[in-house]
């Protein structure tokens, strides 16, 4: 991966591995059962501000996770598909989210690193329209390519 960084940040690893792509910002937690579609990638919760969204082939930038913690197995499934994300970005901790990405390495061997991004460089990675994502078993490194020309919200 070799994308040109306007800016890097540094976050904590929670699964392991190495992505690039364009974002998919939520406005708002998701919770993968229910919320995902996991045969299309597509988000399917009616309630959802990016309903209709796929995900697919997508750094998701998510606050958090929300809700059941079947969406474990629902993450990984679209994981194993090739319909889920190549990599997630949260700003807190999600057992959930995390469980599903580590399953999708462990019984598949497909990697989708989650990371834990900071407060400070939340904003910038918002505002991204691509992100190179380089996690290993502790640290990861998050390389963003351009900016995004969009509102970006108030997570």
């Amino acid at each position: 991966m070799s994308l040109e960084a306007e800016i890097s940040a540094a976050a904590l690893t929670l699964v392991p591995g190495a992505a690039s792509g364009e974002t998919l910002c939520l406005d708002e937690p998701l919770s993968f059962w229910g919320g995902l579609d996991s045969a299309s990638g597509l988000i399917i919760d009616r309630w959802h501000p990016q309903h209709g969204q796929s995900m697919s082939g997508k750094v998701l930038l998510m606050a958090s996770g929300r809700g059941s913690s079947s969406g474990s197995a629902v993450l990984a499934e679209a994981i194993r598909l090739g319909t889920g994300p190549v990599a997630i970005v949260l700003l807190k901790r999600d057992p959930i989210v995390i469980v599903g990405a580590a399953i999708a390495a462990e019984l598949y061997s497909i990697s989708c690193p989650v990371i834990l991004a900071g407060d400070s460089d939340w904003k910038q990675l918002r505002g991204a329209a691509r992100l190179e994502v380089e996690a290993d078993q502790r640290l990861a490194k998050i390389r963003v390519a351009k900016s995004k020309n969009r509102d970006i919200g108030n997570a």
